[in-house]
């Protein structure tokens, strides 16, 4: 297979990761008494309608093409555009906030899930589908619990950091919504700049990463344990690079 067409599938996985992750926040939204994303058209499965130039192609796909240039495993990072939200139009605003950004990682992890199942499947297949089976469904597993994982940082305007607005009490809750303005900027900083920055007085720190692996690895154990373990998981991981899973 060319490393061409690994790249288009494994960049569809993602991007489909990505465009149901904000969706999800849509359906909820209209769940709860707001519709303002079904009369804007962003409830559809349309990819045009979601894509943010930047975050949905441009980062993403420079992160797989760099990933499989260097044949290495790393963070899966990418956005659309957010779908609009009217919390006056909830019953309770700050709940309503609260469960509808709550919707995409825990759409993200279901999306997990449905891709383990699917593994379930993929010995059946013939060599070739098998294999272009395995690369979608490992790309999108991964996808899904990296997207999931990474928006539950409770930092605004992530959706870990709504929820945890909606969770404090009102005064505290105002000073971590004010994080929102510069919320995306420390996010960045701490994943890129400052591991990179602290390696050069021999500091090996990595914020982000030690995120994903406190919250994503039992996430990943369970929704394994739940599909009842495929055998086909660890082809999947090595076929990515992340070794034997």
């Amino acid at each position: 297979m060319s490393s061409g067409f690994a790249w288009l599938i494994s960049f569809t996985a993602l991007v489909l990761a990505i465009i149901l992750h904000e969706v999800s926040h849509g359906y909820a939204a209209l769940a709860l008494g707001d519709d303002t994303a079904k009369r804007m058209g962003r409830l559809s499965l349309n990819p045009i309608r979601h894509v943010d130039r930047v975050g949905t192609i441009i980062v993403p796909g420079v992160l797989l093409l760099m990933q499989m240039l260097l044949h290495t495993s790393g963070i899966l990072f990418g956005w659309a555009k957010p779908v609009p939200v009217a919390p006056w139009r909830f019953p309770n605003p700050r709940r309503g906030m609260m469960l509808v950004a709550l919707a995409g990682p825990l759409a993200n992890y279901a999306l997990a899930f449905a891709a383990l199942l699917a593994l379930q499947l993929t010995p059946m297949l013939p060599a070739t589908p098998r294999l272009l089976a395995l690369l979608f469904l490992g790309w999108f597993l991964m996808a899904n619990l990296a997207l999931g994982t990474f928006n539950l940082l409770p930092l605004p305007p992530l959706d870990g950091g709504r929820v945890l607005v909606g969770l404090l009490p009102e005064r505290a809750a105002l000073a971590v919504a004010r994080l929102e303005r510069f919320g995306i900027l420390l996010v960045l900083l701490a994943a890129f700049v400052l591991p990179s920055a602290l390696a050069n007085f021999g500091v090996h720190v990595d914020p982000l990463m030690a995120w994903l692996q406190m919250v994503g690895d039992p996430v990943f154990r369970a929704l394994d344990a739940l599909a009842g373990h495929p055998r086909d998981l660890i082809a999947v991981m090595r076929l990515l690079g992340f070794g034997n899973g």
